[in-house]
């Protein structure tokens, strides 16, 4: 069971009843979206995916020709699109209020790619990082090869899918004062989507190798607060000319200000094998925004330097939930339990407005229950002793519909 504070949490003045009855899959559709009252803060979630044979497990290089040959379904829309290798494909949704709304976006699109990869006899899986040997090969988009030729080995290893969702805001004053206030709660969020232990054959001993992968980019991870959406943009600015950023859109801060939508992005997350997982993580970081703009005329941002987050980050891609996590207001490590029902708590409001907080306390119980990502491919590969079925299980939970 959920850590009895958490349960305690989920429940409402005048919801006592055990929340076990309710299945943890169901999300209520609350008010349709086009009746959501002006002001609703709209979410959008992109899903990056490896491209596999269903056979062999092996991720195959062949997003460009999918796109390009215009046999597959939708191959113009721009919905699905190439990332930077070609053994990817990258979704995003529409941005809605409502999580069911959100939730039948994501299972849509995940079907829409795998019908693309169906084509060519591949399929899609959201797994964060290949569990077998591969060698990444760049897409022939001409900035991916320039990215090539100027990261070499860095760029050359980035073959790992992540989830970033998108939260609406107002101004970039709003988005900087979200971007200050989450900053502390990122890291449990990489524990709770933890997706990418296996990699070039071998468990890594981490939740989310892909984290790792993904530091090596000299341009990502935590930044110090920076109060106004001036200080912000000296900071990019500054990145951009230390060269270690080719473009703007290489600024892969864990949370920034969008540079195609208005929009806080947040994007620490592996790609979830769960769809479910998606949506929740889509719901906490939504609660995390909601709940800092409400508050940030009188909360000040919790004072945690960049390198203690960046420590944080990597503990929690390191253990997932097994271990202890950071707390950014106590300062100290906790119990993952622990710290997953002080995020839940800070956020309850927020989530409250929206109708979703019996659906995410249910949620994170199953995680703290049954696990994240990582713990279900290592449960495959437990009974197995195969990474091969550890892709063909993980195909199966990626494209399966309710």
């Amino acid at each position: 069971m959920m850590d009895e504070r958490l349960q305690e949490a989920t429940r409402s003045p005048a919801h006592t009843e055990d929340m076990s009855a309710q299945s943890v899959g169901t999300l209520s559709t609350g008010t349709p979206q086009e009746e959501v009252t002006a002001g609703t803060r709209t979410v959008g979630v992109e899903e990056e995916f490896l491209l596999v044979d269903p056979h062999t497990g092996r991720t195959v290089p062949i997003a460009s020709a999918l796109l390009q040959s215009g046999t597959g379904p939708d191959t113009e829309d721009e919905h699905v699109e190439a990332e930077l290798q070609e053994q990817q494909l990258e979704t995003r949704t529409d941005p809605h209020a409502r999580l069911a709304a959100l939730r039948e976006g994501l299972i849509e699109r995940r079907l829409q790619a795998d019908e693309i990869a169906r084509t060519a006899g591949a399929r899609i899986v959201a797994l964060a990082t290949a569990p077998l040997p591969v060698t990444p090969i760049t897409t022939p988009a001409a900035r991916y090869q320039r990215m090539a030729q100027r990261y070499g080995p860095i760029e050359q290893s980035q073959l790992s899918c992540g989830c970033h969702v998108h939260v609406a805001v107002a101004s970039d004053d709003e988005a900087v004062t979200a971007i200050d206030r989450i900053r502390g709660w990122l890291a449990p969020l990489v524990a709770l989507t933890s997706n990418s232990p296996f990699y070039g054959g071998e468990d890594t001993s981490y939740a989310s190798f892909r984290t790792q992968l993904w530091s090596r980019w000299p341009s990502t991870g935590p930044i110090e607060v920076v109060h106004t959406p001036k200080a912000y943009e000296e900071l990019v600015t500054q990145v951009l000319a230390t060269g270690s950023a080719m473009d703007r859109g290489m600024v892969y801060f864990d949370a920034r200000l969008s540079e195609s939508y208005p929009t806080v992005e947040v994007r620490v997350a592996d790609v979830c094998l769960d769809v479910d997982d998606a949506v929740l993580m889509a719901a906490l970081v939504r609660g995390l925004v909601d709940s800092a703009t409400a508050e940030w005329v009188d909360d000040e941002p919790i004072p945690v330097a960049a390198h203690v987050l960046r420590g944080a980050g990597w503990r929690a891609s390191r253990f997932g939930l097994s271990e202890e996590l950071y707390h950014p207001v106590e300062g100290r490590s906790l119990p993952a339990s622990e710290v997953v029902h002080d995020l839940y708590s800070r956020i309850r409001p927020a989530l409250d407005r929206y109708g979703d907080a019996d659906w995410v306390g249910q949620r994170l119980e199953h995680l703290l229950r049954d696990g994240n990502g990582a713990d279900h491919q290592r449960t495959v590969y437990g009974r197995t002793g195969s990474l091969e079925a550890v892709v063909a299980d993980a195909v199966e939970v990626t494209t399966r519909q309710p």
